[in-house]
């Protein structure tokens, strides 16, 4: 079969207000629905900065005194260490998701 015929009819992408309302609609849908990934592209996009949004997170007081700590041998600021382990938690997460997944 080939590419032409495999390509499927693709809904259409609603306008959002804001990035907030996108975020929900994205959390609720699937992006095969709106999307025909045989004609998807590989970019780069060398400036683009991950959008922030600051969090409240409590911490035993021992634990942040700890992380301060780490950071400050790494010359790093505190805040800065903490997104660090957060990201490679995730992702080590996903990795171990991902290989259940595959198995399945």
């Amino acid at each position: 079969m080939s590419t032409r015929q495999m390509s499927k009819k693709v809904k259409k992408i609603p306008t959002f207000k804001n990035e907030d309302e996108e975020f929900e609609f994205w959390s609720k849908h699937e992006a095969i629905e709106y999307f025909d990934w045989s004609k998807a592209k590989r970019m780069i996009f060398p400036n683009l900065k991950p959008t922030s949004r600051a969090v409240s997170i409590k911490f035993p007081i021992f634990l942040l005194e700890r992380l301060k700590f780490i950071a400050h041998k790494n010359t790093i600021p505190y805040q800065t260490l903490i997104k660090l382990y957060v990201k490679e938690g995730t992702e080590k997460e996903l990795r171990a998701l991902k290989k259940v997944a595959s198995r399945n």
